[in-house]
């Protein structure tokens, strides 16, 4: 396979846990290292931890740790609701990096580990020696999968990004909003979280192909590529036709389907999508405008789009008459896509959130009870774990004397030596 073993290290691999009677969750034999911090490379790696792999929080001493720890509002000394949101079912351990003792705790990891992840700035990988050159001598099968804001090459590539200042430059912010209001971000940090399920994908077929052939890689993956990606048919349509040029819609109408959008209703908003044709027939047979109905100029996309302006009067006067539940009820039984838009809440509240088994609740020291989203990954008959985030360098005995076998007396000379930023 090509690992080695470094120094005196007693490794202790996962298990292959197949035997009858016991939970296995997919990614119960997957060890990964992950140097990450606030929110994507977390968002990232969390999905992972849930299908069972062992995610192994690399954190740096000198810095208190992951800064996701003391975002606000609701934060306690070294946690926050914030960094609970994103790091349940993980392991931490404090080490410097920078340092020679430190460094070498690190690699003794990576010789144990399948994989080795970071969201670092696009230049740090290849600074710290994260990439697989640096580290294949140490496990010739080690996937190193760095997911930054611009990527490890390209002229952007030691530039700091986060997710707002994505969604300006690749185009979003000018597609979202009202037509006549300033450019607006998405309410969610959706390039982020989309970075983080991209990075998570690669570095399973990473571990993937470093199984079948022993041999790993780099993956170099970054928020600009997924935000450019998600451009998708807008994308496609602005570079195959030089006069089509992308506008905001009004309430938050798709640019080429009508009725695709929000209507206001006597009190609050409904979403409607048409977009096939028995959904068109099915609303306007539940908002009786049988006139609409039989009015051929309305026949098909085409066409609705040419009398968009007209239409979006018609159903919109229509609309409110009536409150959001009531057309809800109404619209619903016929089978036509609808629903309220909700605020946060109101979505939390959904009875279908429930039945799903959406939220997880733990109790937390100094958050108190925890109530959170879960994960949406949904694989096989054993559910994700809901462990707490851990707190810093919780888990520093366990890996040190467990995972590596380590002596007291190596551990307190690494100690001295400041593999862990201080001697406390």
């Amino acid at each position: 396979s090509g690992t080695c073993t470094p120094r005196s290290v007693s490794l202790v691999t996962l298990p292959k846990k197949s035997h009858d009677g016991e939970p296995v969750r997919p990614l119960d034999d997957v060890r990964i290292v992950a140097v990450e911090q606030y929110g994507a490379g977390p968002w990232a790696s969390l999905h992972l931890a849930d299908l069972g792999a062992e995610v192994i929080k690399v954190e740096d001493p000198s810095t208190g740790g992951d800064v996701g720890r003391y975002v606000p509002p609701f934060a306690s000394g070294q946690d926050s609701l914030f960094f609970q949101a994103f790091n349940r079912n993980k392991k931490s351990i404090a080490l410097d990096l920078t340092n020679a003792s430190g460094r070498g705790v690190f690699e003794d990891l990576v010789a144990a580990s399948d994989a080795v992840f970071s969201n670092l700035r696009g230049d740090v990988p290849k600074r710290l020696g994260l990439v697989y050159d640096d580290l294949k001598h140490l496990n010739g099968a080690i996937v190193c999968c760095s997911l930054s804001a611009y990527g490890m090459t390209g002229p952007r590539s030691a530039d700091p990004g986060y997710d707002y200042v994505l969604q300006g430059l690749t185009g979003w912010m000018s597609l979202t909003g009202e037509p006549d209001s300033p450019p607006t971000k998405t309410g969610l940090s959706l390039v982020d979280y989309s970075g983080g399920y991209v990075a998570a994908i690669s570095l399973l077929a990473g571990i993937h192909s470093a199984r079948r052939t022993g041999i790993g890689m780099d993956c170099d993956v970054s928020l600009f590529d997924t935000a450019i990606s998600l451009l998708t048919y807008v994308g496609t349509w602005t570079l195959s036709d030089d006069d089509y040029n992308p506008i905001r819609t009004s309430h938050s109408a798709h640019p080429s389907i009508f009725p695709f959008q929000a209507f206001e209703t006597a009190d609050g908003w409904i979403m409607i999508a048409c977009p096939k044709e028995k959904f068109w027939q099915r609303l306007l047979e539940g908002m009786e405008l049988d006139m609409v109905a039989s009015d051929e100029r309305y026949a098909g996309f085409a066409r609705r789009l040419e009398f968009r302006e007209e239409l979006t009067q018609i159903l919109g006067d229509r609309f409110l008459q009536r409150g959001t539940r009531e057309w809800v009820d109404l619209l619903h039984p016929l089978g036509v896509p609808c629903g309220p838009v909700n605020d946060v809440r109101a979505a939390l509240d959904d009875p279908h959130v429930a039945e799903r088994d959406l939220v997880i609740e733990y109790e937390q020291p100094g958050l108190g009870t925890v109530r959170t989203p879960r994960t949406a990954v949904n694989v096989g008959k054993v559910g994700p774990e809901s462990r707490s985030g851990p707190a810093l360098a919780e888990n520093s005995e366990e890996i040190l004397r467990d995972l590596l076998g380590y002596s007291d007396d190596r551990v307190e000379s690494l100690n001295r030596e400041g593999a862990f930023g201080t001697s406390e």
